[in-house]
């Protein structure tokens, strides 16, 4: 559990939030934590709260970017507050820990939690497989972000208890190698015409959840990336989009 399972932080503000986030971690089994940017980790109100969970204080890894946290990861989960065009398809913790943990023996999964003020960005959350949120009352939604954190840990501690469940061998493909089919598939649909160059995140975002639905092995998008590399060649004399 503690080997296959990271708790993502993307520019968290309070060293005191960071501090009890590793302590709701460890509370649960989960060591792995991953911060992007964000607040000094070494501060004395993250130590402070962090108690006896300080070795995962001092344990974790420092990224630049989502993406770059992301690299090794195949199942990841954007917790997100909003719904929207872009925020559809959202699970409860409870569903969202039983679809990781039905492939978690394969792979490695992260959850992935945004900024204290305003959460993660639209173009941070297509940069997960899934999405997940936590059930709150209208009247005022906004969770803590270690309450957050320690809700889907306990979900997970529920399924998966002190060690991994037997699940589905089918190992699924990394962030690394969908970022790669998302660039080179982008790269194509604008070659012949079927993004709008003033905005093909539009399209691009849509296409993004198709193909996270379909939860892609390392083989399906080594074919995705053929058939691409295909339309290309094919169309090498385009002239431009159909009707035009």
């Amino acid at each position: 559990m503690k080997e296959q399972i990271s708790v993502v932080l993307v520019e968290p503000q309070s060293p005191g939030n960071v501090g009890m986030v590793c302590r709701a971690m460890k509370n649960m089994g989960l060591r792995e934590l991953r911060i992007v940017k964000g607040c000094c980790l070494d501060h004395p109100e993250a130590l402070k709260f962090a108690v006896s969970a300080k070795d995962l204080l001092e344990g974790a890894r420092v990224f630049s970017t989502l993406q770059e946290a992301l690299a090794d990861t195949e199942l990841s989960v954007a917790t997100t507050r909003r719904h929207g065009k872009y925020r559809q398809e959202i699970f409860s913790p409870t569903e969202i820990v039983a679809k990781i943990a039905a492939n978690l023996s394969a792979n490695r999964a992260a959850f992935v939690f945004g900024r204290e003020d305003n959460g993660l960005s639209t173009d941070e959350l297509s940069l997960c497989r899934w999405h997940a949120t936590i059930p709150t009352s209208n009247e005022y939604g906004s969770l803590n972000l270690a309450q957050a954190v320690l809700i889907f840990c306990y979900e997970l501690f529920k399924e998966l208890g002190e060690s991994l469940p037997e699940g589905e061998e089918r190992g699924l493909a990394g962030s690394s190698e969908l970022e790669s089919l998302f660039g080179q598939m982008e790269h194509t649909l604008m070659r012949i015409g079927f993004l709008n160059p003033q905005n093909p995140a539009h399209i691009m975002r849509s296409m993004r959840r198709i193909f996270s639905r379909a939860e892609l092995d390392g083989r399906e998008v080594v074919v995705l990336r053929g058939m691409m590399t295909q339309i290309d060649w094919a169309t090498d004399q385009f002239r431009g989009k159909k009707g035009r």
